[in-house]
């Protein structure tokens, strides 16, 4: 099957957009430590990372009952979450909604907001190693040097020659909470699919009860009542929240390791607002992993794939396209009309076929390689 010129124009724009919503979730997500240590002061760090679920979850549910109003019954809506999904759903809510981020509440105690944002950046790398090792994603030399780069430039951040073993308990802190968002981002390629909108709201109401008892065992209280609200709009924005939305639509496109790993554009972002927050001046060590960061990164976002591969027959329900290599089926009575963005949801059936095009590990190109 060979595109049109007019399917290839709109392929390249369908292309380019999984790659805006990656760079979204980074500055979204690039925020988190900064916030998170400029609330730190008069929130405890348990009860912050509730609120900021909480507000997630919030968050999604007004956009849910925002978007039904405004469709009024569009077909190109969202395949739904099923009963197979609750175990991931759950995974990500403790994994990405209650470890990660009371591991980093108390690590940004003691860790300087620009640093933090930076070592934020090893979530990408552990990302990419999980999904490789445990899920056999597709990672060539290219993206293995790029990975190399930016734990390079997190152990240079991470170097306190004054403090035990030379290394920034901190530091090691913000680690152990990217490790534990890397397990969440991978377990998040099972419901990359489904609505994110829906996905996001179990996770954010799931994490954020669990550590608002967890908060309340230990002896938190809430904070004023003027900061919850702030608390809940940051969540919503960030931990989480549309961050977290973005990398699922960002994800079900490019695959788990190059979302991830396209959160190395966070820092970048992390440090603006550092300054903006803090006035804080870069570090040496910043300055010094910086352009290791950025050399990183370039050899990201300009990575490419292509190879003869072998499509098994498959039968799955996801929002899709058919001016696309693979969505080429037939439609029955039931199915619902195309919208006019061109995109309609419904259970369909694809055959087997081996092509060779370009292409990355997306809802269709998760085959294992050489």
């Amino acid at each position: 099957m060979t595109p049109s010129h007019g399917d290839t124009v709109s392929s390249l724009s369908t292309d380019h957009l999984p790659l805006i919503y990656a760079v979204l979730s980074a500055i979204l997500f690039g925020s988190c430590a900064p916030m998170t240590k400029y609330f730190i002061g008069s929130t405890e760090p348990v009860m912050l990372a509730a609120l900021f679920y909480l507000g997630s979850g919030t968050g999604m549910l007004l956009l849910i009952v925002g978007r039904k109003i405004i469709r009024r019954g569009s077909s190109a809506g969202e395949a739904p979450l099923t009963r197979s999904d609750a175990p991931y759903l759950a995974g990500m809510a403790i994994f990405g909604g209650v470890l990660a981020p009371v591991t980093l509440m108390y690590s940004m105690i003691i860790t300087p907001a620009a640093t933090g944002s930076l070592l934020l950046n090893f979530e990408p790398v552990a990302t990419g190693f999980i999904a490789a090792f445990l899920f056999h994603e597709a990672v060539g030399k290219r993206i293995w040097v790029a990975m190399g780069l930016i734990t390079g430039s997190c152990l240079i951040l991470s170097l306190d020659p004054a403090g035990e073993f030379g290394v920034s308990v901190g530091s090691v802190g913000v680690l152990v909470a990217c490790l534990f968002w890397a397990i969440d981002n991978n377990i998040s390629r099972h419901v990359s699919g489904r609505d994110p909108l829906y996905a996001i709201l179990v996770k954010g109401y799931g994490a954020g009860i669990i550590s608002l008892a967890i908060a309340f065992f230990i002896g938190e209280s809430l904070p004023r009542i003027g900061d919850i609200p702030v608390c809940m709009v940051v969540g919503f924005f960030s931990f989480g929240g549309l961050a977290s939305v973005f990398f699922l639509l960002a994800l079900r496109s490019i695959g788990t390791a190059r979302t991830g790993l396209f959160l190395a554009l966070s820092p970048f972002f992390g440090v603006f607002f550092s300054f903006l927050l803090f006035a804080e001046t870069p570090q040496v060590l910043f300055l010094v992993a910086l352009p290791v960061m950025i050399l990183g990164t370039w050899l990201l976002v300009s990575e490419k794939h292509s190879h003869l591969h072998y499509h098994p027959p498959l039968v799955h329900n996801h929002r899709h396209r058919h001016d696309d290599l693979h969505h080429d089926h037939q439609h029955t009575k039931a199915a619902p009309p195309i919208s006019r963005s061109g995109e309609h949801t419904h259970l369909h059936s694809h055959d087997a076929v081996s092509h060779d095009h370009q292409h990355k590990p997306d809802l269709h190109h998760r085959h294992d390689h050489q």
